[in-house]
């Protein structure tokens, strides 16, 4: 195997240096962008989960109600305090679905943490290239 010794200038240096820049720049957009899809899914998912909270309050208010409503007024209760009774657990219920999925979003960090830790490293990386 045959070694070359050369002495490159300072000019090539620095274009290797620029070139291999643009290219770490492109990569960290990269990166990010595919970070922001992943957390823009999960907030996708979290929505999600408080619009199914949502239904399920409303399809449990329309028939939890009329049934419960019904069958505690037979019982001779009055039908407007059944009326208020099952309407004040149903939404109970969605309250606590709405505020599960308000929670997990609130928890989710919609920062591109991994892009900005190589964006730190990488400029860390072009300051020990520059001396």
């Amino acid at each position: 195997m045959r070694q070359i010794n050369e002495e490159r200038s300072l000019g090539d240096l620095f274009g290797d240096l620029t070139r291999d820049m643009g290219v770490l720049v492109r990569q960290e957009v990269e990166l990010a962008k595919t970070e922001m899809t992943q957390k823009a899914s999960q907030a996708g998912k979290n929505i999600g989960s408080m619009a199914i909270g949502g239904a399920v309050a409303y399809a449990g208010f329309l028939a939890i109600l009329a049934a419960v409503i019904i069958g505690l007024g037979s019982l001779g209760i009055p039908w407007w305090l059944s009326a208020l009774v099952v309407g004040l657990v149903v939404a109970g219920v969605g309250y606590f679905l709405i505020q599960k999925g308000l929670g997990a979003l609130k928890n989710e960090s919609l920062a591109p943490r991994q892009t900005m830790e190589t964006l730190k490293e990488d400029a860390q990386w072009a300051k020990e290239q520059t001396k």
